[in-house]
């Protein structure tokens, strides 16, 4: 607290048709610090971030720099300020070089010739600033993971010499070592007297890494400069949510059965992505899947739903053994799947929530290949209120909803359709705690109703918290199956590194 504010924003306003995004915000960063942003889904942090990063401009209030007033008009002027803005979405171009995504915008050049061996030059030397020489100036971005990618875009905010660096969710699809190393970066860049702006649904790394926290709600501050280390976890959740909020997992309100598999999966393997997958799902039970990223959990259950053509194996739903790489085949038997990225995968983000609800049952309001859209818009409405979609307006747009509130749109699709087998890919990813404990419920419900349940997550707590039985994966085979309550988040680890030791072993042993 001993360093003047570097940035403030004080009663910052932004309005668009009928919405008024941000209500009279107030931030302050000082140099040196980590400054987590917090807030459900829809309270305003997009819209402030894009603000800060010169997207939008505002319609009331002031920035001050340094104490000076000052204006954005565009994403270069937030840039040649010192404000970088690193999206939860990356913005890299995969088929470009590292050092190309590094300076693109502001290439180096004399004479018009781009001088690649000074930008090769610049950009190592950034990495190793980083703790990341191993990444290659020259190597393909789209070849690296996406922890390699976080530390790209790190660069890149560097190579504007940002002194603000803006982080939007940049542990969304980062395995647990992969997150230990970004925030050993983070605190190098806090050491170097940079100021960081951490936006994170994630509660538990608000304490690992942050030092001062702001809570936004519907558009407005409603507490700023707490501590993020010692402000209790119930309190932020009240101040985000508005409610009491609890972290525990909904009990099974029914008996599991001992009915017959809802389904079998026997051997299935694909090739160079994973191998001799065999497992089976009651109806009632939920089955997590945990992992590392790139263990093959998402490979698997696309495979199963028939996205991916399995090369040996087969997959039955109740009975009724499924045509490889078939999705219509899948659907038509009963499964439905939310996909790891909802956005790019599961919706038509331009059109209205009742179409995105009625895309797997259109044939149930059609004749003769004739819509009849009345019924469709009813049935749309009333499976999105049976899952509290908010607002309560089919007609809306898809794109405008929260995350949360998107993936409940997903959830109310395969409820339309009557799916016997659910397969749930990263159900929270993006969600905020107060949306991701309604799921957690909704989850549960299903499968209180005899849906049989399959989740994916690389939350371990998660996928602990949430299933009955857990399945570890790990070098694309399942290396455990056994019940959710015998297992915790170490022992799920223990597997996986005993694992990948036993891999490498056979590997040096070749």
């Amino acid at each position: 607290m001993s360093h003047p504010p570097l940035l403030e924003m004080r009663g910052i306003v932004k309005e668009f048709p009928g919405v008024r995004a941000l209500d009279g915000v107030d931030l302050t960063i000082r140099a040196g610090e980590v400054h987590c942003l917090l807030g459900q889904n829809g309270a305003g942090k997009s819209t402030l971030i894009k603000v800060l990063a010169g997207a939008h401009g505002i319609d009331e209030g002031t920035i001050l720099w340094e104490g000076q007033p000052v204006s954005f008009a565009d994403p270069q002027a937030a840039l040649g300020t010192g404000i970088a803005t690193i999206y939860q979405e990356l913005d890299l171009v995969d088929g470009l070089s590292v050092a190309d995504n590094i300076f693109l915008g502001h290439e180096r050049a004399r004479g018009g010739i781009t001088r690649d061996a000074d930008m090769n030059r610049t950009a190592r030397g950034l990495l190793e600033t980083l703790g990341h020489p191993e990444i290659r100036p020259t190597r393909e971005v789209g070849s690296l993971s996406a922890a390699g990618k976080q530390i790209v875009s790190m660069a890149r905010a560097l190579s504007r010499e940002a002194r603000v660096i803006v982080m939007d969710e940049p542990s969304a699809v980062l395995d647990p070592d992969e997150v230990d190393g970004l925030f050993r970066v983070v605190d190098d860049l806090r050491s170097a007297g940079k100021a960081i702006i951490y936006i994170s649904h994630r509660l538990e790394e608000i304490r690992r890494i942050g030092d001062r926290l702001t809570v936004l709600k519907d558009g407005r501050t409603v507490a700023g400069d707490l501590s993020a280390k010692d402000t209790p976890t119930s309190e932020l959740i009240t101040l985000m949510t508005g409610r009491t909020v609890t972290s525990v997992f909904p009990r099974r309100s029914a008996p599991l059965g001992d009915g017959p598999a809802l389904l079998e999966v026997r051997s299935l393997g694909r090739t160079s992505e994973f191998q001799d997958v065999s497992f089976d799902v009651r109806p009632g039970e939920i089955v997590g899947f945990a992992g590392l990223v790139g263990a093959g959990r998402s490979e698997i259950v696309e495979t199963v739903f028939g996205a991916r053509r399995a090369t040996s194996g087969t997959v039955t739903v109740d009975g009724q053994k499924l045509r490889p790489g078939s999705v219509d085949a899948a659907v038509s038997a009963g499964l439905g799947l939310c996909p790891e990225e909802r956005k790019s995968q599961g919706l038509i983000l331009d059109d209205a929530v009742y179409r995105n609800v009625s895309l797997a049952s259109l044939s149930r309001f059609s004749r003769y290949g004739v819509t009849t859209e009345s019924a469709e818009r009813r049935a749309a409405h009333e499976a999105t209120r049976s899952v509290d979609v908010r607002p309560d307006a089919p007609e809306r747009i898809i794109r405008t909803l929260s995350g949360g509130n998107q993936q409940k749109v997903v959830l109310a699709r395969w409820l339309l359709r009557s799916c016997k087998v659910l397969l749930l890919d990263e159900p929270t990813r993006g969600v905020d705690v107060g949306a991701r404990a309604e799921i957690y419920a909704l989850v549960r419900e299903l499968a209180d109703s005899g849906v049989a349940i399959v989740v994916v997550s690389s939350d371990i707590e998660e996928v602990l918290g949430l299933s009955d039985r857990v399945l570890v994966v790990a070098e694309g085979s399942v290396v455990h199956d056994g019940p959710a309550d015998a297992i915790d988040a170490s022992g799920v680890l223990d597997r996986i590194l005993a694992t990948h030791d036993h891999q490498n072993q056979n590997g040096e042993v070749a």
